[in-house]
C-alpha cells in the first residue's frame, strides 16, 4: 500500500496536497505489460518490488539484488538490457474522503517523469507525459471516489523505441537522444556510463484546487541606489482560476531576515473570469543586500502570498527571495582593441567569476540525498569559489541545489538542457521546449543565486565547426534565439540571456568576445575563425597546459585537465586484480579517448607513471598545476578575462574524469589548488624573458595593503636572496608590483612570496617542470593532536635541509574533510591541518601520510 501524507515541505497549503511516496515495480517487453492487464485495478502484484516516489528503477534493483553494481568494474554492460524493457509502476492512490465541493479539482500531479510514460486510473489511460524536464498533471475530478483506495498504474515505455520515427536532429546522425526531453548525459559521456534512468525522479502528489492556483511569484530588484541605500523591488503573482467564484487576490507580504521590518500590498484581477498577473512595487529602504560569499552577506527576505476567491483562501505559497542586482556587462574593451568584456556586476561591483562546472551528482538522479548537494556545494563555497555553471547535458537540478547556492552566496550559470548535438525543429518537438522553458523560467527566477541563463551546451561552436564550408541545417536556432529567450524576457526580464556557451565573436569560440572554452590544453585543439578549419592534434606539446598562457579570452567558462580519484574510491570501484595504469577496467572508468591524452600531459609535467601510486599521484600533480598555472593567468588579466569555471566540480560515477572532487566526496590535489588560486586576493608570478614578476590579483570590494615577503630559496635549505615587498593595489585589479632577473638555471630553486597579514595564501614558483627540478624528495614529519573523536589536529613540518612537496594527507572514510591539503613545505616550515568527519570517529590510524 502507498503512503499518502500531507507534505510537510510543501510551498503550497499543505492541507491539500498529499504526497505520494511509494509504489510497487516490474518490467515487461514492450508492449506485455498491458496485454498482461498491468494498468487493471485487479492484477496481482505481490510479487513486485517495492520502489520509493521520488527515486529510480536502477537504485531499487539494486537494493534488491536484482542487478549488480553498476558503477563496479564493467557492470555498466551487464545492466544496458534495462533500456530495451517497458517498466510499470503500481500505486494504490487512497482518495480523501471529502468530496469534492463546488468550484474545486482533484489534480494528479508528478513534477518529474522519466520520461515517456502513459498513465492509467483503474485501467482507463487518462493521459502521456514525454518530457522529463516538465511536469505532468491530470485532472481526475471526474473518476476520483472520495474515500476509496483506486490504482494507478505507469508504465514507462522504453526511450529508443518511443523515438523510433520521431525526427531526429542533424548531428550526431540519427541519435535518437536528439529527439528526447531526458537527460542527455544518461546515454553516455566522456565523463559517465550509459546508463539511462527510468522512472517518477521526482515528487508526485494529489492535489485539490481551491477556486484558484497560484502559478507563479517572483520578486526582483529593479533599482538600487548608488550608494545601496534604497532598492525599489518588484512582485510579480500569477495565478489562475479553477472555477469563476469571484475575483482572484493576492495578499502579499515581504519579511526582512533579522528583524520585524513588512511591507505588505494586494493584487486584485480585473474580474472573475481572469487569471492574475500582475505587479507591485516597493520601495525598500537600507536593505539587506545578497552578495557571493567573498563580497558580502546572504540575507533572504521571506515573501508570501495568499490567494483568495472573494473572501476565500484558495492557495498560498511561501518562499525565500533575495535583493540584489545582476548585469552581464559586455562594453567595448578599449584597452584591448578589437574586444569587449563579459563581466558580471553583482549590485554594481564587477566581479572575477572563480568557480566550476557542475554535471550532475550521480548517474541516478532521482534518489540523490540532500546531504550531498550541502556536501558538494559546501565545498565549493570552502574552495573560494563564487560561480558554478548547471551545464546543459544534466538536468535542472533539485531545489535544494538552488536553496544551498542562495545560502552560500553562489551565483549559478544555467544552461537550458542541450548539449553537444543538434536538436530538430520540429512543431511538436517545439512545442516541449517552449513549455519546458516556461516552467523553469518560473520556477528558478526569484533565486538570488541565478546570474545567467545559457541557451545550450556548444551547440553553435560544434555545428559550425562541421558544416564550417558548407550550409547548415536547422539545428536549433529556433530554441536558442526565438523560444528560450522569448520565455526569459516575458517571465523573468532580470537575469541576462546568453545564446550558448561557448558563443561570441569570429568563432563561436572567440577570444575577442562571449565565453570561451578553451580546450587547446588538453584535447589539443586550436583557434579558428568562421570558414576556416577546425584543426587538433595529440602530442604532449599540443595537450599542454602551458597553452592557458596563449589564451586571451574574456570569460573561461570550460577549461580543465584529467586526473585519478583518491585510491579509496578507485579500490571501491575497481577489482582488486585491475588496480594497474591502463587495465581493462580502469580504461573502462575512463571515457574520454584516446586513452592516452593524460599520459601525453603526464609526460611533459611528471613523466610517465609505472605504478598505480605513481598514476595517481602523477595524474593529479598535472591536473593542480595545470589549474594553478591558467588561473594564475587569467586573473592577471583582471578585467579583460573576468571568469575561470573549471571543467568540472564533480563526479556521477567513479571515474578518471576532470573532476576535482571525486565521485565519493574526496577533493584531489586540484581541489585544493583551486582554494588557493581562487583566494579573493592573490599573489602569483609571470615568468617572461628574461624576467620573473610579482603580480597581485585584488578582487575585494577594497583596496588592499600589505607587506609580502619574496623568497628565493634553494630546494637544499640555502636561502639565496629575500626581500619584503610593499604593495597597495586597488578593488578588483591585478598589478604587476615587483620583477626581478630570473635564474639562468633555476631547476634547483624555487620562488616563494608570502603575506605577513594573512592577506593571501602563500604561493610559489617552479622554474621549470616537475620532472626536471633538482631536489631530493624530502620526507615530512607528522604528528597528531586529538581534538575530539570526531576531530584530529595534524602537523606537518619539512625537514630543515629539504623541500616537501605535495604533501598530503589520505582516509579511506568517507566524508572526512582536510582544512588544506597537498601542500608545499620550504625548508624547516610546519603547518598545521584539521580533519574532520561528522559521520565517524576519527584515529591517527585512520590517516595515511603521502609526499613527492
Amino acid at each position: 500500500m502507498t503512503k499518502v501524507e500531507a507534505m510537510a515541505d510543501a510551498p503550497h497549503t499543505t492541507d491539500d496536497r498529499c504526497s505520494i511516496t511509494q509504489g510497487t515495480l516490474q518490467d515487461f517487453a514492450p508492449g506485455e505489460g498491458v496485454t498482461a492487464g498491468a494498468q487493471s485495478p485487479g492484477f496481482d502484484d505481490h510479487a513486485w518490488l517495492p520502489i520509493d516516489i521520488p527515486g529510480g528503477v536502477h537504485r531499487t534493483l539494486l537494493a534488491a539484488g536484482r542487478i549488480p553494481d553498476p558503477f563496479y568494474d564493467q557492470n555498466e554492460k551487464d545492466v544496458a538490457w534495462m533500456e530495451e524493457r517497458e517498466w510499470w509502476y503500481r500505486i494504490p492512490l487512497t482518495i480523501p474522503e471529502a468530496p469534492l465541493n463546488e468550484g474545486e479539482r482533484m489534480l494528479l500531479v508528478f513534477t518529474g517523469v522519466d520520461t515517456f510514460a502513459t498513465f492509467y486510473l483503474d485501467g482507463q489511460e487518462i493521459g502521456r507525459s514525454e518530457n522529463m524536464f516538465r511536469p505532468a498533471e491530470f485532472d481526475i475530478s471526474e473518476q476520483a471516489k472520495p474515500g476509496a483506495t483506486q490504482t494507478l498504474a505507469i508504465c514507462f515505455h522504453p526511450p529508443l523505441l518511443a523515438v523510433e520515427d520521431r525526427p531526429k536532429g542533424p548531428w550526431p546522425e540519427n541519435d535518437p537522444r536528439t529527439a528526447m526531453r531526458k537527460a542527455q548525459y544518461g546515454f553516455g559521456w566522456d565523463w559517465g556510463p550509459r546508463l539511462p534512468t527510468i522512472g517518477l525522479w521526482r515528487p508526485a502528489e494529489l492535489r485539490r484546487v481551491r477556486g484558484g492556483t497560484i502559478t507563479g511569484v517572483h520578486l526582483t530588484t529593479v533599482e538600487l541606489a548608488p550608494d545601496a541605500r534604497q532598492a525599489v523591488v518588484k512582485i510579480r503573482v500569477e495565478a489562475e482560476p479553477v472555477s469563476p467564484q469571484g475575483p482572484l487576490s493576492a495578499e502579499i507580504t515581504l519579511a526582512e531576515p533579522g528583524s520585524d521590518r513588512r511591507w505588505q500590498a494586494t493584487v486584485t484581477a480585473a474580474d472573475e473570469e481572469e487569471g492574475l498577473d500582475q505587479s507591485v512595487y516597493l520601495t525598500i529602504p537600507e536593505p539587506k543586500l545578497w552578495w557571493t560569499h567573498d563580497l558580502g552577506d546572504q540575507p533572504l527576505y521571506t515573501l508570501s502570498v495568499i490567494l483568495k476567491v472573494g473572501d476565500r483562501v484558495a492557495d498560498s505559497t511561501t518562499v525565500q527571495a533575495g535583493i540584489r542586482t545582476i548585469v552581464l556587462d559586455q562594453a567595448v574593451d578599449t584597452a584591448e582593441p578589437g574586444t569587449r568584456f563579459f563581466r558580471f556586476f553583482l549590485n554594481g561591483v564587477p566581479t572575477f567569476a572563480k568557480g566550476a562546472n557542475w554535471i550532475p551528482a550521480d548517474s541516478f538522479v532521482g534518489a540523490i540525498p540532500d546531504a550531498r548537494y550541502t556536501n558538494l556545494l559546501t565545498l565549493a563555497r570552502d574552495a573560494n569559489m563564487t560561480m558554478l555553471r548547471v551545464w546543459g547535458g544534466g538536468i535542472y537540478e533539485h531545489d535544494i541545489f538552488y536553496d544551498e547556492c542562495d545560502r552560500l552566496g553562489i551565483l549559478v550559470w544555467q544552461d537550458f538542457m542541450f548539449a553537444c548535438a543538434g536538436y530538430p525543429e520540429n512543431e511538436d518537438f517545439a512545442r516541449e521546449v517552449d513549455l519546458e522553458a516556461r516552467y523553469q523560467v518560473r520556477r528558478l527566477r526569484s533565486h538570488p543565486c541565478m546570474a545567467l541563463w545559457c541557451g545550450n551546451n556548444e551547440n553553435q561552436w560544434i555545428t559550425d565547426s562541421i558544416y564550417w564550408n558548407r550550409p547548415k541545417p536547422p539545428y536549433g536556432e529556433l530554441y536558442y534565439n526565438v523560444i528560450i529567450p522569448e520565455a526569459v524576457a516575458t517571465l523573468d526580464g532580470s537575469v541576462p540571456y546568453w545564446p550558448g556557451s561557448p558563443y561570441g565573436g569570429d568563432d563561436y569560440n572567440s577570444m575577442e568576445d562571449g565565453d570561451r572554452h578553451n580546450w587547446d590544453a588538453w584535447h589539443g585543439q586550436f583557434p579558428r575563425r568562421f570558414g576556416e578549419e577546425p584543426r587538433s592534434e595529440f602530442t604532449p606539446e599540443s595537450v599542454s597546459y602551458r597553452r592557458y598562457g596563449e589564451d586571451l579570452g574574456r570569460f573561461i567558462s570550460e577549461f580543465g585537465l584529467h586526473a585519478s580519484p583518491v585510491v579509496e574510491t578507485l579500490r571501491r570501484a575497481i577489482p582488486e586484480d585491475q588496480r594497474f595504469h591502463h587495465s581493462a577496467s580502469m580504461d573502462w572508468h575512463n571515457k574520454d579517448t584516446p586513452k592516452n591524452k593524460g599520459d601525453m600531459l603526464m609526460e611533459s609535467v611528471t613523466g610517465v607513471p609505472e605504478t598505480l601510486e605513481d598514476y595517481i599521484d602523477f595524474s593529479q600533480i598535472a591536473q593542480a598545476e595545470g589549474l594553478k598555472f591558467g588561473i594564475e593567468h587569467f586573473r592577471r588579466r583582471t578585467p579583460h578575462c573576468s571568469g575561470a569555471l573549471v571543467w568540472q566540480l564533480n563526479d556521477c560515477w567513479p571515474v578518471l574524469s576532470w573532476s576535482v572532487i571525486d565521485y565519493d566526496g574526496f577533493g584531489k590535489a586540484g581541489y585544493y589548488y583551486l582554494g588557493r588560486v581562487f583566494s579573493p586576493v592573490l599573489a602569483s608570478f609571470r615568468e617572461e624573458g628574461d624576467a620573473v614578476a610579482l603580480w597581485i590579483t585584488n578582487d575585494t570590494r577594497l583596496a588592499v595593503t600589505d607587506t609580502v615577503t619574496v623568497t628565493l630559496g634553494a630546494f637544499s635549505g640555502d636561502v639565496l636572496h629575500r626581500e619584503n615587498v610593499e604593495i597597495a593595489v586597488g578593488p578588483h585589479t591585478s598589478a604587476e608590483v615587483r620583477a626581478w632577473p630570473a635564474p639562468s638555471d633555476g631547476a634547483d630553486r624555487y620562488l616563494r612570496a608570502e603575506s605577513g597579514s594573512a592577506l593571501f595564501p602563500a604561493n610559489r614558483h617552479f622554474f621549470v617542470p616537475i620532472k626536471d627540478l633538482k631536489r631530493a624528495a624530502a620526507r615530512p614529519e607528522l604528528t597528531f593532536a586529538p581534538i575530539d573523536p570526531h576531530t584530529l589536529r595534524a602537523t606537518v613540518a619539512a625537514p630543515a635541509d629539504g623541500y616537501a612537496y605535495f604533501v598530503h594527507l589520505g582516509c579511506p572514510v568517507p566524508g572526512t574533510r582536510f582544512s588544506d591539503n597537498f601542500i608545499d613545505l620550504a625548508p624547516g616550515e610546519r603547518r598545521t591541518l584539521t580533519v574532520t568527519n561528522e559521520a565517524h570517529e576519527l584515529s591517527p590510524d585512520h590517516i595515511r601520510l603521502g609526499w613527492r
